[in-house]
């Protein structure tokens, strides 16, 4: 992938939230807070999904970075320090209520400053998280990730069409590529787990529910 189609899939699936977002509000007065996902409200789930903007631009600092760490190093770490999930669910909740009553306007200021900055910054661009540091180039793909799945999330739970844009789903399909091929090459993995994907994605068997990689 090169940079360009990075960066062009992140503002697809970025653009496509914030539509989501708006059509959110059609769907009914108390849509906010019927059930999204797991103990998540519509509300929330939206909060936590502009996480996936917000973050890129708190942790992006002016300058470079000689950062090798791949997008596949991120996951790792991020599965080597897990976060409590409750702690997890607050953060949503608490991001759903931090976009004010009009959460349409919220986000759709959140997407243009966040595309932005993103768009006039450079591949090598520095981004400082608390798990580490990584280049832009490889830290975007993550945040693609998440906002095109927690997107089909919120759809599914409104009745939407649930299909992403092209650029935005090959790039979390190429993440998730990545996240398939690392469990099986953990070497804590269940040997199991590449006999049931092999089965699973070559449509022999389907996976258990609850069955991820992340």
């Amino acid at each position: 992938m090169t940079w360009t189609t990075t960066r062009e899939a992140f503002e697809h699936a970025a653009e496509w939230f914030a539509a989501t977002t708006a059509a959110l509000d059609a769907v009914g007065p108390d849509a906010w807070h019927r059930p999204a996902l797991g103990e998540w409200t519509r509300s929330d789930l939206v909060g936590h999904t502009a996480r996936a903007l917000l973050t890129v631009e708190q942790y992006l600092e002016d300058g470079t970075t000689t950062s090798t760490a791949t997008t596949l190093d991120y996951y790792r770490t991020v599965r080597s320090s897990r976060a409590d999930p409750a702690a997890v669910a607050e953060r949503g909740r608490q991001a759903g209520r931090g976009l004010g009553a009009d959460r349409i306007t919220a986000v759709r200021a959140i997407v243009e400053r966040v595309a932005g900055r993103v768009g006039s910054a450079p591949p090598d661009a520095r981004v400082a998280t608390p798990m580490g540091e990584w280049g832009l180039a490889a830290y975007l793909p993550t945040r693609v990730f998440e906002l095109t799945v927690h997107t089909i999330d919120l759809r599914v739970a409104a009745g939407l069409d649930a299909d992403p844009p092209g650029a935005a789903a090959h790039e979390a399909l190429r993440v998730l590529g990545l996240l398939v091929a690392d469990a099986d090459a953990d070497t804590d993995a269940d040997p199991e787990d590449a006999t049931a994907l092999l089965r699973a994605l070559t449509g022999r068997a389907a996976l258990p529910v609850g069955w991820s990689v992340l």
